[in-house]
């Protein structure tokens, strides 16, 4: 996969989640209504992907092989972005200078709270949703990953986040195997930082955006 993508999870105040709303919410929309992005996700709850070095090159030994199709439909549920591509420069039907980086990204004015993976020839979001699981997954607001949510929306669904997220040291252990990202020190993980990030929101009172887009 020669591409590099990134997951950001930020926190705003909610007069800015509601300028944000009109450019986000939509794509959002449109993403969790298509019907193959629905039939992904629901083989993937139905049957969840072994362990993930048993994959192999190529997704396992047999190319072929029905869990290889499956791995390859987990994959494009989770880097078939689709329109919230268009959130990191505009898109080519931009009408603005609108960018990810600097009108989002960077008006999270506590670098502390940032909580942003970047991968090469990867996927943050593959990494931690096969870690945790679909059954915990399902309790995640958004679609895949991705959200925009105001200060009251943080607060309610941070009950359903600390049981997705929340881990027995035994639980923790089985999931940071199935993490396969590499991290440099002191880099937060995907199985730590989103947890983090949504309690430190809804202490200060905030909201949310979640996004993972291609960079390139």
């Amino acid at each position: 996969m020669g591409i590099t993508s990134a997951w950001a999870i930020t926190a705003h105040p909610d007069t800015f989640i509601a300028q944000l709303a009109p450019r986000m919410l939509p794509l959002l929309q449109a993403w969790q209504s298509d019907p193959v992005a629905g039939r992904l996700w629901r083989r993937w709850q139905e049957a969840p992907l072994p362990d993930f070095r048993t994959w192999g090159h190529g997704f396992g030994d047999d190319y072929c092989s029905g869990e290889a199709e499956r791995i390859r439909d987990f994959y494009q549920m989770i880097g078939n972005f689709g329109p919230l591509d268009d959130m990191y420069d505009g898109g080519p039907d931009a009408t603005d200078d609108f960018h990810l980086l600097t009108h989002v990204w960077d008006r999270d004015e506590d670098p502390e709270r940032l909580f942003i993976h970047v991968c090469w020839k990867d996927y943050a979001l593959a990494s931690f949703f096969h870690a945790i699981g679909p059954r915990r997954a399902a309790l995640l607001p958004g679609w895949c990953g991705n959200f925009l949510l105001t200060s009251a929306q943080v607060r309610h669904s941070l009950p359903d986040v600390e049981k997705a997220l929340s881990f027995t040291p035994e639980e923790k252990a089985v999931a940071a195997d199935q993490d396969w990202l590499d991290y440099s020190e002191g880099e937060e993980s995907v199985l730590d930082g989103p947890l983090r990030a949504w309690r430190q929101a809804a202490t200060a009172g905030l909201g949310l955006c979640g996004v993972s887009v291609h960079i390139y």
